[in-house]
């Protein structure tokens, strides 16, 4: 689905939803404690240890110019969930807004899973 704006100047103005998408998942991943835009779970593969996608790890739904954002996310252990999500329904409304001029009207937060931040200066 595209969100068409006919006032650009000399045409028209047509924003991807997948452009959407990726602004959500970037302004997502700026947050400190989120470690992955993800709704993998394990399933019948988890026998082998495969994580099996469900569904899109963030969705948009537009309705009349207006952007309802779900974004399925993994989380540091040991992070504060309540404000960690505050802070990502926060970023990626304004992030969204500001790039695109879409209003969005509610950014759902699932937590999908909890994760080990492991250091890379394991010498």
């Amino acid at each position: 689905m595209d969100v068409k704006n006919s006032d650009a100047i000399g045409g028209s103005l047509q924003i991807s939803t997948d452009v959407i998408e990726k602004i959500a998942k970037l302004a997502t991943l700026e947050i400190e404690g989120v470690t992955d835009v993800s709704c993998t779970t394990m399933g019948v593969k988890g026998i082998f240890n495969k994580r099996v996608n469900i569904q899109k790890p963030i969705t948009v739904e537009l309705i009349e110019d207006v952007a309802e954002i779900t974004v399925r996310l993994m989380i540091a252990y040991g992070s504060k969930i309540p404000n960690l999500c505050e802070k990502v329904q926060t970023n990626v409304k304004s992030s969204v807004q500001s790039m695109t001029s879409i209003t969005v009207s509610k950014v759902n937060i699932i937590v999908t899973g909890v994760t080990l931040e492991t250091s890379v200066d394991a010498e």
